[in-house]
């Protein structure tokens, strides 16, 4: 094989693995925005379960009406 030819191929395998990089990272930055995205749902989840934890507990301290 000669020198020419070894250099044309290497320069191949680079440009396919600079593009390979770069869809990776495009997935890679996709994904970020997505566990964010999703960690602030879990956030907001989680406080709305507490303020209704916190309304169910109120409701079960009350005392039962006096017809019991």
């Amino acid at each position: 094989m000669s020198l020419e030819a070894r250099v044309t191929d290497l320069e191949s395998q680079m440009a396919f693995q600079d593009d390979t990089i770069q869809a990776l990272n495009d997935v890679l930055a996709a994904q970020q925005r997505v566990v964010e995205r999703l960690q602030l749902q879990m956030e907001a989840l989680l406080k709305r379960q507490e303020e209704m934890v916190g309304q169910f507990e109120s409701f079960e301290e009350e005392a039962p009406p006096p017809h019991y």
